[in-house]
């Protein structure tokens, strides 16, 4: 903690600017602290600085004038770990800094001064994300990933996920929010850190140790809103949001609308904080859908220039859009946004409606066919312009000539698990045997993998929506989730919407805390993940994820094949996928069944190895048929002895 001046001292503005890194927040320079803030509501604003978070012996330092709305002030004699609070005009209620880096007694509570050049790195070495192929994603979320609910605590299993071949760590969101616990989605400081899971440095060494056990770390930000309680950019000015786009979460953020170039340094300071600060590999964008921008450069745009631009290394940048516009994964020379991969909602949905049978709500539109897994296979998204009848709506645009890797699939995630209402996990829906096949397809695909925290050893905790508000907040946020919710008719009945966890209790905050001893105790489980994981690094078939080396047949409604092709002819793969009862082909007229030439098809792997918890898969092939094993995934391999052709 910094020692503040003697009161007969008064604190001195420094006689030369210092040098800032950013634009905006509080920046410790040799002797001092440089306060910056964009406030053109405002026509004075003081900082107040203490030890204490009572401020009782608080000092007040005017900040000066200046340009486009900003007022700014270097002042020695002020230390990393003080507190600090603005006073606008002559409002006398304090305010944090909206750039605030650390916020110890949460969103109402004064910020801290934060010297980030502090903290000893020790990833020199890291190269970041070399490239967008290869990548397997590990989505997570710090409050529920441990017991504990710490960085430090995540940081003890960073080798566990390495081990098992996740390359990418994709962080729910972070930035501070009020009360003890909820996922993220509602943060009203976008530079600090909550409190609820460490100080920064401890965000800081969760990182390096990622980086030391060979992990990149993305973080998910939030740019569409603020949450409800907590936000005092409108005391500094009321242009950071507008009304001329509607938002599903209160008022959109303005970045194309009066005073909006404030707005957009802000946002794009902070794509640049955390990528240079906390040296993160990358970002995951939410829902780009309700980030409006009519520029000449969208911000998104932005943002993934300025994430280029900010870090040495390359970055990772992925976006969630459910509209599936894939302008968004356009390179910027073809008109593009130039981010490296959307989520693929269509594969989750599809999978989905196979598992259970039930195509309600935003699964209408989906079978869960083998049609839909080859589609999604060969070309990502399944919608890009037809008619989407949920919506009652075109919806997508053309993706089909957009490589592999700018499709994130998924079986799992945060959201999609909430949504059941129970919070179950995918394993819990459907059979063994049937789960096992469905992850296969999904590690083995071409497209970008992502788990959810627990998904690789068959957790057996649920995930449900948790946030936790003041009373009236509360309410509304548990009736709205209610809401949401009716739209699936199983979900709509007055017995299960009585039944629905309370986002507000805290008990649904702990029971979504998922156990890490199961990673030993559910082993089978986890052999699967791992062993297919290896397979889809180490094999240079599945290695491979380029446009056109997967080619598909459809065996029966919930049978399929698909054909990986090597870069050296006849080095191919089969994986065959039967969701459902056993297939007998006989005849067989697929010409991806056949086997290069001059050799057969010999068994690589199986869903049904008994490593796994199965009973073993007979070879698919005889001298007469094909047999497909019900509820089962094979992976075949030209056989490494030539075939004697007699009479040849």
């Amino acid at each position: 903690m910094g020692t503040l001046p003697p009161r007969n001292r008064p604190i001195r503005r420094a006689n030369a600017c210092c040098q800032r890194r950013f634009p905006i927040g509080a920046e410790v320079f040799a002797g001092g602290v440089s306060f910056r803030v964009w406030a053109p509501r405002r026509q004075g604003i003081r900082v107040a600085l203490a030890e204490e978070e009572s401020f009782e012996n608080a000092r007040e330092v005017e900040l000066r004038p200046d340009d486009d709305g900003y007022f700014a002030a270097s002042i020695e004699g002020v230390e990393a770990g003080m507190l600090y609070r603005f006073l606008l005009d002559d409002d006398p209620a304090p305010c944090p800094d909206p750039a605030s880096r650390f916020q110890p007694h949460g969103p109402h509570g004064p910020s801290q001064i934060v010297d980030p050049s502090a903290f000893a790195w020790t990833d020199q070495a890291w190269r970041g994300v070399r490239s967008a192929k290869g990548q397997v994603i590990y989505e997570m979320h710090i409050g529920t990933f441990t017991p504990e609910g710490t960085w430090a605590a995540a940081g003890e299993h960073l080798a566990d996920l390495a081990g098992l071949g996740v390359t990418i760590l994709e962080i729910m969101p972070v930035g501070d929010f009020p009360g003890r616990f909820g996922w993220g989605y509602d943060g009203v400081n976008l530079f600090a850190p909550t409190r609820l899971y460490g100080t920064p440095d401890d965000f800081r060494r969760f990182v390096d140790r990622a980086h030391g056990a060979g992990l990149a770390v993305i973080l998910d930000v939030v740019y569409n809103h603020v949450g409800p309680d907590g936000n005092f950019l409108p005391q500094f000015s009321e242009d950071y949001f507008t009304d001329r786009y509607p938002c599903d979460w209160g008022k959109a953020i303005n970045f194309d609308g009066p005073n909006s170039h404030g707005v957009r340094e802000f946002v794009l300071t902070n794509v640049s904080y955390w990528l240079q600060e906390f040296h993160l590999d990358g970002l995951r964008i939410d829902a780009t859908q309700q980030i409006f921008d009519e520029s000449s450069e969208h911000i998104i745009a932005a943002i993934a220039r300025t994430a280029r631009a900010a870090a040495p290394k390359r970055v990772y940048v992925v976006g969630e859009n459910e509209p599936q516009h894939v302008r968004l994964v356009q390179p910027p020379e073809q008109g593009g946004y130039g981010l490296d991969s959307l989520w693929n909602d269509d594969f989750h949905h599809s999978a989905m409606v196979a598992v259970t049978g039930r195509a309600d709500a935003y699964y209408s539109d989906y079978r869960g066919a083998a049609r839909e897994f080859l589609a999604a296979a060969k070309w990502g998204f399944l919608y890009q312009g037809q008619y989407y009848s949920w919506q009652k709506n075109r919806r997508g645009t053309p993706s089909l000539r957009r490589p592999p890797t700018c499709f994130v699939h998924f079986i799992q995630n945060h959201d999609q698990l909430a949504n059941s209402g129970s919070g179950e996990r995918f394993h819990r829906l459907t059979s063994p045997s049937r789960y096992r096949a469905l992850t296969a397809l999904l590690l083995l695909l071409p497209q970008t993998p992502m788990l959810f925290q627990g998904q690789e050893f068959g957790a057996s905790t649920p995930f449900f929506y948790f946030a936790d508000h003041h009373e009236e907040i509360a309410r509304q946020v548990a009736q709205g989730r209610a809401d949401f919710l009716s739209q699936f008719r199983l979900l709509a009945t007055p017995e299960m919407q009585a039944r629905l966890p309370d986002p507000g209790d805290p008990m649904t905050f702990a029971r979504s805390k998922i156990d890490p001893n199961q990673r030993r105790a559910h082993a089978a489980e986890h052999n699967l993940h791992q062993d297919l994981l290896r397979l889809r690094r180490e094999d240079p078939v599945f290695a491979r994820q380029e446009a056109g080396s997967v080619d598909g047949e459809i065996a029966a409604e919930e049978a399929l094949v698909l054909r990986f092709f090597g870069a050296v002819e006849g080095d191919d793969r089969l994986l065959i996928v039967n969701l459902g009862r056993d297939v007998y082909l006989a005849p067989a007229p697929l010409p991806l069944l056949a086997p290069p030439a001059d050799r057969r098809w010999e068994v690589l792997w199986t869903s049904e190895d008994a490593r796994y918890g199965g009973w073993g898969s007979p070879p698919p092939e005889t001298e007469t048929n094909w047999r497909l094993q019900g509820e089962a995934a094979l992976v075949l391999r030209p056989s490494t002895a030539a075939v004697n052709h007699e009479g040849e």
